[in-house]
């Protein structure tokens, strides 16, 4: 097997268990917030659980499987069961990348603890296998987790950051910019496109940016060192 192809399955190894647990604590935080203001859809529909089988998307997992990046179901939301449509709503939309938020906090600290029980970073090189990948999953699920919550946070429809938008307009300028919703998709394709051929730093700026600065603040340590021992990880 070649270098190439032994990095793409020990990339996999990580990325995908920190993946599939950071989109499902993502749906489902949303079902329960919604829950918890009166809305009962997700439960009724069995998607208020942490089983990753109830949240997959076909095409989403697919997607993780051939580009490293995908998505889950969204979770039924019916706002109108809730006690405060409005202002709910904002909260359950909030509640997706507050969660990611709080799990890439939780590897962060794992983080911290596995690199002060070792003693330094350098005995790295003579730690067993399970070891170093223990701490490239941790680095993985910071950086995922962080990515993933200020991706959602993007005003575009269908992301989350859409509905936080909707609920902060007023009611005159929230229906006027709903009725961009059908050309939501299009628009991140656009945006993507753009990035991608006329190199326009749109998610550069609004995702990996911010993992930059907030995973250095989680784990203490400046993300440009991070990167580049998870590359080393991986490649050792």
């Amino acid at each position: 097997m070649d270098m190439d192809s032994q990095l793409l399955i020990r990339e996999m190894l990580v990325l995908v268990p920190v993946l599939l647990m950071a989109l499902t604590f993502h749906e489902f935080s949303h079902g329960w917030m919604a829950y918890r203001f009166g809305d009962d859809t997700a439960k009724q529909a069995g998607r208020l659980t942490l089983n990753p089988l109830a949240h997959l998307d076909p095409i989403g997992t697919l997607m993780i499987l051939f580009v490293h990046f995908g998505w889950a179901r969204p979770v039924p939301i019916n706002p109108t069961r809730m006690r405060n449509p409005k202002r709910d709503s904002l909260l359950v939309a909030l509640a997706g990348p507050f969660s990611n938020l709080l799990l890439a906090l939780l590897f962060a600290i794992l983080l911290r603890v596995s690199i002060h029980a070792l003693g330094s970073l350098t005995l790295l090189e003579s730690s067993p296998g399970w070891i170093k990948g223990g701490i490239a999953l941790l680095i993985t699920g910071v950086e995922i987790n962080v990515a993933l919550a200020f991706f959602n946070l993007i005003p575009i429809h269908p992301l989350d950051g859409s509905r936080v938008l909707s609920g902060l307009l007023p009611l005159r300028q929230a229906y006027a910019y709903s009725r961009l919703e059908p050309y939501g998709f299009l628009i991140l394709l656009g945006l993507i496109i753009s990035e991608q051929s006329l190199g326009i730093p749109v998610f550069r700026l609004l995702v990996w940016y911010p993992v930059e600065v907030v995973g250095g603040i989680f784990t203490g340590i400046p993300w440009w060192m991070i990167k580049g021992l998870l590359l080393h990880l991986l490649t050792f």
